[in-house]
């Protein structure tokens, strides 16, 4: 297709880091006493990519705003710390094909989670170099939709150039709003709205075949 900047999504479409966290949201959750159950990592299947504070108020309905925002600084600082320590899981052949990739596109990150989020996976895997830019929820506050497109604007990119690669209808909505074709990680946590979506990727490598 000839894409010239590749957008990415980060949970579900670049790495799987829930057997990292799930520890830091059960720990939380019980210095809280807001645990019911212990958590285990297939639990935040349903979650992944949605915004923290969002996971919180499903998680324990009812809770204050108050706690809400306690529990959120708490868990977002945990998860920064043992991220940078600790990695998450890269997808198969996720390593190999961005260092291919970065030799001929521009690279960039877009994702819901909170500031630090992403600067931690770029850290422990040294992907720094890779990417020429990124941006999060957590840092602007803004839904993924519009951080697409302070990416787009700050970086002089073009939808007829550019692609949006995720795995949640999230994904998928956000690329529309912003005109951008869109690449479907089937292999990820999500599902489309939209029956039999062209194109998709089983595995990450698929991706050279379509950009």
């Amino acid at each position: 297709m000839n894409y010239k900047n590749l957008i990415f999504d980060l949970d579900g479409t670049l790495w799987d880091s829930r057997a990292t966290i799930i520890k830091i949201w059960n720990n939380v959750l019980a210095k809280h006493n807001l645990l019911r159950e212990e958590m285990r990592p297939e639990d935040l299947n349903q979650y992944m990519g949605l915004l923290t504070e969002d996971i919180i108020r499903d998680i324990v309905p009812g809770i204050s705003d108050q706690q809400t925002e306690r529990i959120l600084t708490e868990v977002s600082g945990y998860e920064n710390i043992a991220l940078r320590q600790h990695g998450g899981v890269l997808y198969p052949g996720v390593g190999e094909t961005l260092q291919l990739l970065a030799g001929t596109h521009n690279l960039f990150i877009v994702s819901n989670c909170q500031d630090g989020y992403i600067e931690a996976f770029l850290d422990y895997y040294k992907f720094n170099p890779l990417f020429k830019d990124f941006e999060s929820h957590g840092r602007t506050g803004k839904p993924k939709s519009e951080n697409i497109r302070l990416i787009m604007e700050r970086n002089d990119m073009n939808p007829e150039n550019s692609v949006y690669i995720g795995d949640t209808q999230t994904d998928y909505t956000s690329a529309l709003y912003n005109n951008l074709p869109f690449i479907f990680c089937s292999y990820g946590f999500g599902q489309l709205n939209t029956a039999d979506y062209q194109p998709f990727i089983s595995q990450f490598s698929e991706i050279k075949l379509h950009v």
